[in-house]
């Protein structure tokens, strides 16, 4: 067993070889393909900094020039298919992570990178997660697939701000193919879980915080292509609590087109789900535990209900089917933090809608470790294709690290309270103990 960890084909190093080749060879060209494992290479090397030229000093210290050109080329220049490469990532990790389970949920969500200047391409003054707050950055869309031991990026597109999309001089000096229009992040996020579906990609409960919950739009189209979600809302979206909705239309006079929309009135009215949440009654509210933290087990109350969204239903001949209100409102507490809509079905468990809904900081943990381990953020470069390339190669290469800790079992921390205290015998004095008075 020894001979073959440290000289037989299953070593690391040999395991590394064989995942980059497979990745590569969608890139065609040999050269370009030695270059693109080069690159990743580089990502996963020690380092503070992993733009090209720290990369390519500690490639090849002794050819720095020579690299650093290969490795621009590579991701800056070279036309390969970033969809493709992702394919073959998705090809080569699923397999690993699938051994813990079965895909249990598709994860969107979007990122942000501050950047000084306004040539970078889809740089512009918008809301930087990173920063907490409106400033100078680029965002990108994302989906990824998980379940309740790993996760993997498999979709990543710049969000091109309207400024940018409207601006054909600033988009060709930037690389950005003719296609690509203004598209809001949902719209980009919907395509990314249309184009998995007809990738033939194990399906999962759609995750998302509240910029994307919140629409709409986005909900109805993430049903239409029969997915499950369970998405984050603002606490000032409006709904209709249970047993309430809206008017039917009214009676017809008989002259005219019969009325076909729903109606309010001063007495019927939806509400916030703030005052919904802070109106229900002490046992509307349960304890559940989804997860062991850093240092403890991470568990909330939680209130779950059936009701309607009222968002623009008075344009509707129909009320908007019936789906779960999740409500999160910590002990202690002074008010709720937390709301998502869900179209589980409706004999769904609170605990598993309570599983999915906080299933969705594994992206968070894949965007803190591409950004600090990988260097997502790093890329200097200004165009389209470099910005993605850099992308989609930075996935590859945390694809490796997925797959790799998939080798081993989930690691369950052993603590002192899971550890039953046996009684000592009757009489019992340790060697040493003083002698009792």
């Amino acid at each position: 067993m020894t001979q073959e960890r440290t000289t037989g084909p299953r070593t690391g190093d040999a395991r590394f070889a064989a995942y980059l080749a497979a990745i590569a060879a969608v890139l065609g060209d040999v050269r370009r393909a030695a270059s693109a494992r080069a690159y990743c290479t580089g990502l996963l090397l020690p380092g503070e900094r992993k733009s090209i030229e720290p990369m390519a000093a500690r490639i090849e210290p002794g050819r720095v020039q020579a690299k650093h050109q290969s490795l621009h080329h590579v991701v800056a220049k070279a036309e390969w298919d970033d969809a493709a490469v992702l394919a073959a990532v998705r090809a080569q990790v699923l397999p690993a992570i699938e051994r813990h389970g079965a895909i249990a949920y598709w994860i969107i969500d979007d990122t942000s990178f501050p950047k000084q200047g306004p040539h970078s391409v889809g740089v512009a003054r918008q809301y930087c997660g990173q920063l907490g707050k409106q400033d100078n950055c680029q965002v990108a869309v994302s989906l990824s697939v998980a379940n309740d031991h790993a996760s993997l990026p498999i979709a990543y597109r710049l969000y091109l701000p309207e400024t940018w999309a409207e601006d054909p001089i600033r988009c060709a000096k930037a690389g950005v193919p003719e296609e690509i229009t203004f598209e809001t992040k949902t719209a980009i996020a919907l395509a990314q879980l249309c184009q998995a579906l007809a990738d033939g990609v194990p399906v999962g409960t759609v995750l998302g915080d509240a910029g994307y919950g919140d629409e709409t739009e986005f909900r109805v189209g993430v049903d239409a292509l029969g997915l499950r979600y369970v998405l984050g809302v603002r606490p000032g979206t409006t709904v209709w609590p249970p047993g309430t909705g809206p008017l039917p239309p009214a009676p017809w006079s008989g002259r005219g087109r019969p009325p076909s929309r729903l109606r309010r009135s001063p007495e019927n009215q939806p509400v916030a789900l703030k005052p919904l949440a802070e109106s229900l009654p002490p046992r509307a509210w349960r304890t559940v535990t989804w997860r062991e933290g850093t240092q403890t087990e991470l568990s909330s109350r939680f209130a779950a209900l059936r009701m309607r969204p009222a968002h623009r239903d008075i344009l509707r001949s129909e009320p908007w089917p019936e789906e779960w209100l999740l409500i999160e409102w910590p002990e202690g507490a002074d008010e709720p933090s937390k709301y998502w809509f869900s179209n589980l079905p409706a004999r769904t468990a609170l605990k598993r809608l309570v599983y999915a809904a906080k299933a969705r900081w594994r992206i968070e943990r894949d965007y803190q470790e591409l950004k600090q381990e990988i260097g997502l953020g790093h890329y200097e470069g200004r165009g389209w294709r470099g910005f993605h390339h850099h992308a989609s190669l930075c996935v590859a290469a945390y694809g490796f690290l997925v797959a790799e800790r998939c080798l081993f079992p989930p690691h369950h921390r052993f603590t002192h309270e899971r550890i039953e205290t046996l009684a000592l015998p009757r009489g019992f004095e340790p060697r040493g103990a003083p002698c009792p008075a």
